[in-house]
């Protein structure tokens, strides 16, 4: 084990050596691409984690038993949402491992103990990944395939092929960016994701993905009425009448009948589409629609 009497040749030999951007922007993508490859139940994404910040690990220390030491810390229980949390973390523990390995080589005081750089992952884990399925989950990727949608209808293969692409390089691009951020943040980095810039950002994506919602429903969601009939001799048109009042208002009926209906049962995909198209049968049938 370094003691804290090293000689400045000792020390020369066993400095960390310094880490760049690029190291931690190649720390982050090997945690993007390598994510979910050695899943476990034991540990989840912890052997994730451990892949990717191997080579920083091994620039910051030179003894083989700290060496070691920082494999098994890396290696602890961990789970969180790819870019957002990954992002945020690997940043973070990239700039606590480089303090930890400077304090152990100069034989100072470790502030960057073992529960520290532990408790400081679990906390963040968990809160970022909600925010980061929210987001990514939730909103992006469906702006994105709205944003398709037209190609598709139109048998473009762009239509299939925008959305995919288009939300992957975005992952990697804010995971990139959040692991830099998070880096040069240090221990602080919780203050990246609570900075208004940041907060902003998440209410606008919020907002802008319910917008595409609204747009994409009152667009493709094709319901009309075919009822008319005669009143005092004159023809009394429903869908006609719908359209003065609100355009688009029975689209957005059926919009909010399943949204209310996912609200109060739960996401039941399935049943729901089978219940809807049951529901619309019946009022084609009887002339409703």
């Amino acid at each position: 084990m370094i003691n804290a009497n090293l000689d400045a040749k000792e020390k020369n030999i066993l400095a960390p050596e310094e880490i760049t951007a690029k190291d931690v922007t190649k720390t982050y993508l090997r945690w993007h691409f390598a994510n979910e490859i050695p899943h476990s139940f034991e540990r989840y994404l912890a052997p994730s984690l451990l892949y990717a910040m191997m080579p920083i690990l091994r620039k910051l220390y030179k003894d083989e038993d700290q060496l070691r030491a920082a494999y098994k810390r890396q290696l602890l229980f961990f789970n969180t949402q790819l870019s957002w949390g990954g992002g945020v973390i690997t940043g973070l523990m990239s700039s606590m491992e480089q303090e930890r390995a400077k304090e152990v080589v100069n034989g100072e005081e470790v502030t960057m103990t073992d529960d520290l750089m532990y408790n400081t992952k679990a906390g963040l884990m968990g809160a970022l990944a909600g925010i980061g399925d929210s987001i990514d989950s939730g909103t992006v990727q469906y702006i994105f395939i709205a944003i398709a949608v037209p190609w598709a209808q139109m048998g473009s293969p762009i239509g299939a092929l925008f959305p995919f692409v288009a939300f992957a390089l975005y992952q990697v691009l804010l995971g990139v960016f959040f692991a830099r951020s998070a880096f040069k943040t240090g221990k602080n980095a919780t203050g990246v994701m609570h900075s208004a810039g940041i907060q902003t950002v998440i209410e606008m994506l919020s907002i802008l993905g319910m917008f595409m919602m609204g747009i994409l429903a009152g667009n493709y969601v094709k319901v009309s009425s075919s009822l008319e009939f005669a009143i005092s001799g004159r023809p009394f048109v429903l869908q006609e009448t719908l359209d003065k009042i609100m355009p688009g208002m029975l689209p957005l009926a059926v919009v909010l009948g399943v949204y209310f209906y996912y609200i109060k049962k739960g996401l039941k995909v399935t049943r729901a589409l089978v219940g809807l198209t049951l529901i619309l049968m019946v009022l084609a049938g009887i002339g409703i629609l």
